[in-house]
């Protein structure tokens, strides 16, 4: 029986270390938004694998030191590092966890933190690119409405114009019938361009002897 049971274990443990080896380590590890004292490590999990979990080894360069950072039950694919020391280089080791165990590590991924200084200088640099976008959004916004404002006032006048136009084609008709009425009335039947004929006087036979 006791045997038995001796080889049920072992069995038990064969499983779990074929389990274990089976799982495959994380595949395109890098680094992200490294500044002097932090950086973000990522990676990707080969498909299929059931893994609950990860851990992080980060080492220095030539000291044997380690940081040993572990996470279960998440099905993150990043993980920041902190305390780290401006102008040092690390080595990070990124490994899968599941629920028999744990994955060979990954390739190691070698990265330097930059100075202080030089962290804080393309900050500034960040900063005044965004401040010169917005400053120029700003100027585009002015431009835009001047030009929208301009069209109104034009497209104003020229609806004053041709408001007025019509005005004065639709009184031309009306202006024309009365000089033509007042030409009519002033004209005579002897006189058609409106002058007055005068009538002469026959003398008499008798006037003209007498004269």
């Amino acid at each position: 029986m006791e045997r038995y049971f001796f080889l049920l274990v072992l069995s038990c443990l064969c499983v779990s270390r074929v389990t274990a080896d089976s799982l495959l380590p994380p595949v395109n590890v890098t680094i992200k938004a490294v500044k002097a004292n932090s950086a973000v490590v990522t990676w990707d999990i080969p498909e299929g694998d059931p893994v609950i979990g990860f851990a992080i080894t980060q080492q220095k360069k030539d000291v044997r030191m380690l940081r040993f950072i572990q996470e279960v039950n998440t099905t993150t694919r990043s993980c920041a590092l902190w305390d780290l020391e401006e102008e040092t280089d690390y080595i990070v080791h990124v490994q899968s966890i599941s629920m028999s165990g744990t994955s060979p590590l990954s390739e190691p991924l070698r990265f330097r933190t930059p100075k202080e200084a030089e962290t804080q200088a393309s900050k500034s640099k960040d900063e005044v690119t965004m401040e010169e976008v917005g400053q120029s959004t700003q100027l585009r916004a002015g431009e835009l409405i001047i030009i929208v404002v301009v069209l109104i006032m034009w497209a104003g006048v020229i609806a004053l114009f041709c408001r007025q136009y019509d005005i004065i084609k639709d009184n031309e008709p009306n202006n024309n019938k009365d000089k033509a009425k007042n030409s009519s009335e002033c004209s005579t039947p002897e006189h058609p361009t409106g002058g007055l004929l005068r009538s002469k006087r026959r003398a008499d036979p008798q006037e003209q002897q007498q004269q």
